[in-house]
């Protein structure tokens, strides 16, 4: 029987492809297997016969269970390598899987529906360059007395605004002006809007509307050379040093450290995918699963000015720009402290071929002066006991620069259990030119602040949704709303009056399972309702929200009904391997029939009903079609996801002139009655025991 096992292992080890054999099924694609995609590609549609760009090429993520069988059991074949492309064949929209083991293609499907794949650097930067090529646009720049060797311009996402009809691949460029200043978005030329057809990459539209001044350079440029005196105080040195070397070793893509083991891949929509997150239970000599797969899904940015040059700016910054794509390089010591190790990354250029992104990933052991856990006792007679235990946690830190905003995108893993999710704002406003330079000169100005001369900072949101697969303790999981509840006493057994105690309720569907945070106070957890500590409480983690703001613009406008996943901070839903871009997969021009709130969709009863009494037979086939798509899954003990949204509503300031300091916000994924005991109880401190050297190896 040995015998016979040993024939099949090798049989099946021998007939996967050698590169594949130890590679783990959630990576991300190698430039080997960027140029086997390309190359396979080719192979059906060659380049002689078709107009082809590579509009996304990334991991086609493997079957769930798949993985989770391969990784509890090593000898069975690994998943099959598969890549998800997104391409433009003669102008149509391709979704296409790729078989790496088999080289060929096995699934191609045009996409005839709304909204389209998320722009290119490179068909960007072609609708940019027509511009210095474009008559009418030279004499506007001319008759403003500028210089055009001056002039950036950027490309802009045009959105959805209730038309019948598809407009096509369409951007909208709008203009800066440098001339003694690098920091172009304080300088926009104001009135000038040209559309470019992204498929014909010809200018269709120009409109020069009026003259409104450029707003000075002066007092602009943030580069540090730059820069005179008067200076703030001087701080002394700081330095990070770890003698021993890290604590955590990185082996390809799984990272271990302390207590925690998880995988780190990079995706250019989304940036940083965390996947396998698992800790490590010192009463149960084993790790337990935490989190199946975490990412930041979209990012909804919608800008409040309507003028006709702005109103459009409502960005999806994953699903439009790339999130991943606009990931830059690290800078030690900079954006990294000096005891980072750093990581890269690979993605698709518009032909296909594998970029390089280096160092898109810093990992760092974070000891800022936290305290973990303390207490100090004074009641004891003649004795006094402190123990102090300082927080020590790892980081895993991304900048994405999407435009004028930075994005500082951190996972904090904390031995305490807890993952903790921070991102923080900084980098250039978006302004808006106007004749304006004090604001008494302002009747009513309903868009913006007045920073500077002749310069407005509008009004606008961020709005981040993370997609958050937890698997807790095994991937039949539960959502629990615990409400705190006031209580009145009414039988005289307490001088009190009140108290609040804890109601907690199940979600049976995902309908009720949407809240708007910060309208009662409640406990949010997700539990495994099949496994219980020793006390009989149920195991699981809870979501620790952050800043809880919500959209503010009416259900009814075009931006939010593309953006319509925000309307709620939580949502939860049975696990759905093809449901994780929360604005759905096409979100350029999109018009919100494929976002994470179709698919909980809800429908009113009262509705279908009215339509059953006024037209019985068509109101029959109405029910009919909604029964179909009328879903409000079940989500009591299945295979759930949780989305977690976040938003800022920013009014600027004259501390965000000329650029703005990093305003911080996140959440948390803290245990809840998932240990039996503080997990930390017995962690030393750093200074205490000697921290092993780390081996470290690999890309993202």
């Amino acid at each position: 029987m040995a015998h016979s096992f040993k024939i099949f292992l090798f049989f099946t080890l021998s007939i996967i492809p050698f590169s594949y054999q130890i590679q783990h099924p959630l990576d991300s694609l190698t430039p080997n297997e960027f140029i086997e995609v390309q190359a396979i590609f080719n192979q059906s549609y060659a380049t002689s016969n078709h107009n082809i760009t590579f509009q996304y090429v990334g991991l086609e993520e493997p079957n769930k269970q798949a993985v989770i069988s391969w990784l509890e059991n090593y000898f069975t074949t690994p998943p099959p390598r598969q890549a998800f492309v997104i391409a433009r064949i003669n102008h149509k929209t391709h979704e296409i899987i790729i078989d790496l083991w088999r080289k060929r293609i096995i699934s191609d499907r045009i996409y005839n529906g709304y909204g389209y794949p998320l722009l290119t650097f490179e068909e960007q930067n072609a609708a940019k360059q027509l511009l210095f090529k474009y008559a009418p646009f030279l004499a506007s720049i001319s008759k403003r007395g500028l210089k055009i060797e001056e002039v950036v311009c950027a490309s802009f996402t045009v959105g959805w605004y209730g038309e019948k009809k598809k407009d096509g691949r369409i951007v909208k460029v709008m203009c800066y002006y440098l001339d003694g200043t690098v920091n172009l978005y304080m300088r926009p030329i104001e009135a000038i809007t040209v559309t470019v057809d992204l498929e014909e990459m010809k200018i269709i539209h120009f409109q020069d509307r009026l003259m409104i001044p450029v707003p000075k350079a002066a007092g602009t440029d943030y580069r540090e050379s730059e820069q005179s005196p008067p200076f703030g105080p001087p701080l002394k040195r700081i330095t990070v040093v770890q003698p021993d070397g890290p604590s955590f070793s990185i082996d390809g893509n799984r990272v271990r450290w302390a207590n925690w083991d998880f995988h780190l891949s990079f995706d250019s929509r989304v940036g940083p995918i965390i996947s396998l997150a698992s800790v490590y239970d010192t009463e149960k000599q084993k790790f337990r699963r935490v989190m199946y797969r975490g990412f930041l899904s979209e990012l909804f940015v919608p800008y409040m000015d309507l003028t006709e040059e702005w109103y459009h700016r409502t960005f999806f910054d994953a699903g439009e720009y790339g999130y991943g794509l606009c990931a830059v390089r690290l800078e030690p010591l900079r954006d990294c402290p000096a005891n980072a190790v750093f990581m890269g990354g690979f993605v698709a250029g518009q032909d296909g071929m594998p970029i390089e992104m280096p160092k898109v990933f810093c990992i760092f052991e974070r000891n800022a002066g936290d305290v973990m856990w303390r207490h100090t006792e004074t009641e004891i007679p003649e004795v006094l006991v402190t123990e102090v235990r300082p927080d020590v946690s790892l980081i895993v830190r991304m900048v994405s620069t999407v435009g004028n905003y930075d994005y500082i995108n951190d996972w904090e893993f904390k031995q305490i259990g807890s993952i903790k999710v921070t991102v923080g704002l900084s980098g250039l406003l978006e302004v808006r030119g106007s004749k304006y330079t004090h604001k008494d000169q302002i009747n009513e100005e309903v868009y913006g602040t007045l920073l500077a001369e002749n310069t407005i900072g509008a009004h606008h949101d961020h709005f981040l949704t993370y997609y958050l697969d937890l698997d807790v303790d095994g991937d039949s999981n539960s959502f629990v709303k615990s409400k705190l509840q006031t209580t009145r006493v009414t039988d005289q057994s307490s001088p009190r009056k009140s108290y609040w105690k804890v109601v907690s309720t199940t979600a049976k569907t995902e309908s009720d399972a949407k809240i708007k945070l910060g309208l009662e106070a409640a406990d949010l957890l997700v539990v495994n309702p099949n496994k219980k500590t020793k006390m009989g409480n149920l195991v699981g983690y809870r979501l620790i929200p952050g800043s809880v703001a919500g959209p503010l613009l009416t259900d009814d406008d075009y931006p939010q009904i593309r953006g319509a996943f925000t309307k709620y901070n939580v949502w939860v839903t049975p696990y759905n391997k093809s449901e994780k871009w929360a604005g759905g997969l096409y979100t350029d021009q999109s018009r919100g029939d494929d976002t994470l709130a179709t698919w909980s969709s809800r429908y009113s009863l009262i509705k279908v009903y009215f339509y059953i009494f006024h037209f019985a037979l068509v109101g029959i086939i109405i029910m009919l079609i909604i029964g179909l798509i009328y879903r409000n899954r079940r989500i009591e003990n299945k295979d759930i996801v949780l989305w977690y949204t976040m938003g800022i509503h920013h009014v600027p300031y004259q501390e965000d002139f000329p650029l703005m300091p990093t305003i911080s916000t996140g959440f948390e994924l803290r245990p809840a009655n998932f240990f039996q005991f503080n997990p930390v109880l017995k962690v030393k401190a750093p200074n205490d025991v000697k921290w092993p050297n780390c081996s470290i190896s690999g890309n993202a």
